[in-house]
């Protein structure tokens, strides 16, 4: 090339994403606007933005090209959530776990007041930077023939019923509904989604054998601990993601849920974290 591009290039983000989900396990793969949701672009003052936005309420979709600010390392391989546990080149899956992680995401676009968009269902979490947006046009950005490539297949199997019956032990229906009502914590919807289609130990799923027949999956801050015979997962109980030397340790003071997992720890001592550490 006679005109190499410069080692690094500069970017600055307009704005970032405001929203509940603080976990990546909060945010599904792909949005899901089943359910009614609302988030927030926060765009930065003193940039005239508000200028910028002028003709955007038109559109009822917009296009975000974000940073996953919270990826410091990339893969050629990943293992992508969906699907068999194959490995896949990054740039044939949408991994955050990419050279550049660039996401690129469409979004339904609410309405606009002043510098703030406020946006349908996401797969983004809160403080995600936002470098840039732009409307959603029909006409030129749907391909509803277009190859899937390796997810044609994977879409099939998934259009099929669930292959697991999943149920809940008492004390996992005990905890789970104390959760929801002191803590408005409630991961249960996205914990079936994934056991119903497929149990086994994966990594992307955070799902990991633990003992001759119990495997744990993880939930953002929390652990869900279950069983599997033939067809059926039985979830035995909810455990806390961190153990109380963690969350007693005001210096780490970005652990998600910390002031939940000490109630439930004080409701539902776990005998493991009273293990002296190896």
């Amino acid at each position: 090339m006679n005109n190499p591009p410069p080692p690094t290039l500069t970017l600055s983000p307009i704005g970032f994403i405001r929203t509940p989900k603080a976990l990546k396990f909060q945010a599904l793969h792909q949005p899901a606007e089943a359910a009614p949701e609302q988030n927030i672009l926060e765009l930065l003052p003193e940039c005239d933005y508000e200028t910028a936005l002028r003709d955007l309420a038109g559109f009822s979709r917009i296009w975000l090209l974000s940073w996953f600010h919270r990826n410091k390392t990339w893969r050629p391989l990943v293992l992508p959530p969906r699907g068999p546990a194959k490995r896949r080149g990054v740039f044939a899956t949408r991994s955050p776990h990419r050279p550049n992680p660039l996401g690129l995401t469409p979004v339904q676009l609410i309405r606009v007041e002043g510098r703030k968009l406020i946006l349908g269902a996401c797969d983004l979490i809160d403080g995600t930077p936002i470098f840039d947006l732009k409307p959603y046009i029909p006409a030129y950005d749907a391909f509803p023939d277009a190859g899937g490539g390796w997810t044609d297949e994977v879409a099939a199997a998934q259009e099929a019923p669930p292959e697991f019956a999943v149920s809940f032990s008492p004390l996992a229906v005990t905890q789970a509904e104390w959760l929801q009502a002191h803590w408005q914590i409630d991961f249960r919807p996205r914990l079936l989604e994934l056991l119903a289609r497929d149990p086994s130990p994966h990594r992307t799923r955070r799902i990991r054998r633990r003992g001759d027949n119990q495997f744990a999956i993880g939930c953002g801050a929390w652990q869900v601990v279950f069983t599997v015979t033939k067809k059926s997962v039985n979830i035995l109980a909810i455990e806390t993601g961190y153990p109380p030397r963690f969350l007693n340790d005001h210096t780490l003071d970005d652990l998600p849920d910390r002031e939940a997992q000490l109630a439930f720890l004080h409701k539902w001592p776990q005998e493991k974290w009273a293990k002296p550490p190896k």
